[in-house]
C-alpha cells in the first residue's frame, strides 16, 4: 500500500523466467496469457479508452451502429474534447455536441467540458487517470505519450475506439522491441525534445516501424517526467507502435498523489529479447531543430543558419507543461518579441494555466507581447489560434512540421524545444539561448 493509501504492485519480476520486454509483459498481463512473443495477435484487456472531439464521434457513430447501448464500463472511458475548442465554428460546435451528449447519456466519469478540459495527453496523467501498467488505447495517434509512466499506450482508429468502448478489449500484435540507451549528461538548454529529435533523426520516421521504443540507460533515469513524456510523446513519429520508460522513484514521486486506483510497475527481464539496441552518448547532442517538411530532417542549431519566422508557438502534448513554460519565461523575462513575430503560448491544462499565473508567468509572456491561449491542441493541427499564411514560416514546440501541418501548404514549420523557441521569438529568426546570452549573430 502505497503513502496515499492506493494500493500499488510491484511486479518488476513477473514471470521473470520468461525472458520478456516490459512492453510483452503488460500486454501478456492484460492478455491473461504467462508469455507473449513478437507477431502473436492476441486479444487485450483495456484500461483506458479515450477520444477526443475529432475522433469520438466517428466512434460514437460506429459505437450505435454496432448496436451498442452501453460502455464497457464508464470509468474507462475518457472523452476530451481539445482540439477545436473552445469550439472555432459551427461544425466543431457539433462534434463537441455528439460527444457531450454521448457522456451524459452514458455517465462517462471522465469527461471534461471546456474551463476545465486540456490537451489529453496532458490532462490525462496529470488527473491520475492513466498509470504505471495501463493498457491504454485512444484514437489519437500521440496516445503514446503515456509511455512515460511505464504503460503500454498506442494510437488507434475511430472504429476499434468503438469496439474497446463496447467490449472493453481491443486485438493487438506483438511489437518487436528496439531498446535506446541513453549514457551521459545533457548539455545546457538541451531536453528531452532534443534528444527524441536527434534519435528521430538518426533512424528515420520509419526507423522504429510498429516496434516499441524502450528507454534505458542512467541518463534516461535522470530525466524529469516532463523530458519523458515529450520523449513517449514523439515516437510515433519515428513509426513506432509504443513508447516506453521503466517506471522508477520519478515516476512514483509523479504518480503519488495523483493515483485514483491501483497501478504496477513492470521491468524488462534481463534477458529480454530485443530487435535492436541503440546506445546513445547524450553529451555531445546540442538543440535540435527539424526543418519542413518532415521530424527527421534535423539540424543541430550551431547549423540552423539565417531562417527567419514569422511566428513562435510554445504548447502542445509535446511541450506545453509547466517545465517547459518556466523555460521559456526564462528566456523571455525583460526581452520581446521581435517585431513582425506573433509569439504564442499555449498552457496545456488549467491546472498548468494557473500555476503559470501563480508563479508570475502570464506576465512575463504578456510583457514578451504574447497572446495566451486557452488549453487547445488548434494551433499545433492547424485548427484554429495560430493558422499559418502561405510562405509563412514558424517555430513551434509540437510534434509535427508536415506540408500545411499547421495551416497553408506554402507555410513551413520547424520543430524546437521551449528554449530554442523562445529565443527565435526574440530574435525573429531561429536561434538558440547562447545567442542572446553572448550577443550572438547580429
Amino acid at each position: 500500500m502505497s503513502d496515499n493509501g492506493i494500493e500499488e504492485h510491484n511486479l518488476e519480476h513477473w514471470r521473470n523466467d520468461m525472458g520478456m520486454t516490459i512492453t510483452e509483459k503488460i500486454l501478456s498481463r492484460h492478455a491473461g496469457l504467462e508469455e507473449v512473443r513478437p507477431g502473436m495477435l492476441i486479444n487485450a484487456r483495456v484500461d483506458i479508452a479515450l477520444g477526443n472531439d475529432i475522433t469520438a464521434p466517428i466512434a460514437i457513430a460506429e459505437f450505435r451502429k454496432a448496436g451498442g447501448t452501453a460502455v464497457f464500463d464508464r470509468d474507462k472511458v475518457a472523452l476530451i474534447p481539445d482540439h477545436f475548442t473552445p469550439n472555432k465554428d459551427i461544425h466543431s460546435a457539433g462534434q463537441c455536441k455528439v460527444m457531450r451528449e454521448f457522456a451524459r447519456e452514458q455517465r462517462i466519469t471522465h469527461y471534461y467540458e471546456v474551463g476545465e478540459a486540456g490537451i489529453e495527453h496532458a490532462l490525462l496523467p496529470e488527473q491520475g487517470i492513466v498509470l504505471p501498467g495501463d493498457l491504454v488505447i485512444g484514437a489519437d495517434s500521440h496516445t503514446c505519450t503515456y509511455g512515460a509512466l511505464g504503460a503500454f499506450a498506442t494510437g488507434v482508429g475511430s472504429t476499434d475506439l468503438a469496439a474497446a468502448m463496447l467490449k472493453g478489449e481491443l486485438w493487438f500484435r506483438v511489437p518487436e522491441t528496439l531498446k535506446i540507451v541513453f549514457h551521459g549528461r545533457m548539455r545546457k538548454w538541451v531536453s528531452g525534445k532534443d534528444l527524441i529529435l536527434f534519435l528521430i533523426g538518426l533512424i528515420g520516421v520509419d526507423g522504429a516501424r510498429y516496434k516499441a521504443m524502450e528507454f534505458a540507460g542512467e541518463a534516461a533515469g535522470r530525466l524529469g517526467m516532463a523530458d519523458r513524456f515529450t520523449i513517449a510523446n514523439m515516437v510515433i513519429e519515428a513509426g513506432a507502435k509504443n513508447g516506453i520508460f521503466i517506471p522508477d522513484d520519478v515516476t512514483r514521486a509523479y504518480v503519488q498523489g495523483r493515483a485514483k486506483r491501483a497501478f504496477s510497475f513492470y521491468d524488462s527481464d534481463p534477458d529480454a529479447r530485443y530487435a535492436d539496441v541503440i546506445e546513445i552518448d547524450i553529451s555531445g547532442i546540442e538543440p535540435q531543430v527539424a526543418f519542413p517538411h518532415i521530424p527527421s530532417n534535423v539540424r543541430g542549431i550551431s547549423q540552423a543558419g539565417d531562417v527567419r519566422i514569422d511566428q513562435v508557438l510554445i504548447g502542445s502534448c509535446t511541450n506545453g507543461r509547466i517545465e517547459d513554460l518556466r523555460i521559456a519565461a526564462g528566456i523571455l523575462k525583460g526581452r520581446r518579441a521581435a517585431p513582425g513575430v506573433r509569439l504564442i503560448v499555449v498552457p496545456a491544462t488549467p491546472e498548468i494555466y494557473r500555476m503559470a499565473m501563480k508563479e508570475g508567468l502570464m506576465e512575463i509572456f504578456m510583457d514578451a507581447k504574447a497572446a495566451i491561449s486557452p488549453p487547445s491542441c488548434g494551433a499545433c493541427l492547424g485548427g484554429h489560434m495560430g493558422v499559418l499564411a502561405e510562405g509563412e514560416r514558424a517555430v513551434a514546440t509540437t510534434n509535427r512540421n508536415f506540408v500545411g501541418r499547421m495551416g497553408h501548404p506554402g507555410s513551413e514549420v520547424y520543430l524546437a524545444n521551449p528554449a530554442v523557441a523562445a529565443s527565435s521569438a526574440v530574435l525573429g529568426r531561429i536561434a538558440g539561448p547562447d545567442e542572446l546570452e553572448g550577443g550572438g549573430k547580429s
